[in-house]
């Protein structure tokens, strides 16, 4: 998907491919490499969106990697990259390249909780700026957001669909209706590991439905 001078495509499961100023990955997992990745964003370790074996397909020396503390670990065994740590309310930037850590827990389940600061990623580039919740529920910061739709700027939210571990179709609708955003697309479903193509498609039935533009990203 062609937005302005970025070209979004879905990876898979949670894992996004920017192509702009920078070559972006987000949590690649099971991915088929594209170019190098001049910068990887980890929301958290699990091993689904810190997948070491995708990893190295796609690093470069000068790579930089930002992730949460405890994925720390797993990037040892890599030469010549660079690796940021980044919590909740962490700004980055990267000449052109904002990147904002954000918040990404669950509100009634235990599988990604409020206390190991893991992430989800606000990424401003090429007068674009980008949502990729990480694995979370609906949480009180995403009313935070609602000011990037006024900004002028595409804003663009990545929100997981799958339930179990993340939101289902529905919370994600609500959380789309509560961020306001330009455009909304499904993440978290298609493989092995929790959601299914029809997630997807009922969240944008519903989205469409609150007048909330929503698509999906074609697979490479």
């Amino acid at each position: 998907m062609q937005i302005g001078e970025v070209n979004l495509s879905w990876l898979g499961h949670s894992g996004i491919y920017i192509q702009g100023s920078k070559i972006i990955y987000i949590d690649p997992y099971q991915i088929n490499p594209q170019q190098k990745a001049d910068i990887i964003l980890l929301t958290h370790p699990h091993q689904d969106h810190c997948s070491i074996q995708d990893i190295e397909k796609i690093i470069k020396p000068g790579t930089i990697i930002i992730c949460p503390p405890d994925c720390q670990s797993k990037l040892s065994r890599f030469q010549n990259i660079e690796v940021k740590i980044a919590e909740p309310g962490s700004k980055i930037n990267l000449n052109s390249i904002k990147i904002l850590g954000f918040p990404a827990y669950n509100i009634n389940k235990n599988f990604h909780e409020k206390s190991e600061y893991w992430l989800g990623y606000i990424i401003s580039l090429n007068n674009i700026i980008l949502y990729h919740a990480g694995d979370t529920d609906l949480i009180p910061e995403m009313e935070k957001l609602t000011g990037y739709s006024k900004q002028g700027n595409q804003f663009i939210s990545l929100l997981p669909v799958g339930g179990t571990y993340t939101m289902s179709p529905e919370q994600a609708a609500k959380a789309a209706f509560t961020i306001k955003p330009k455009l909304t697309i499904p993440i978290h479903y298609g493989s092995e590991v929790i959601g299914i193509e029809s997630d997807a498609d009922k969240f944008i039935e519903l989205c469409q439905e609150q007048n909330i533009k929503a698509e999906k990203l074609e697979k490479i």
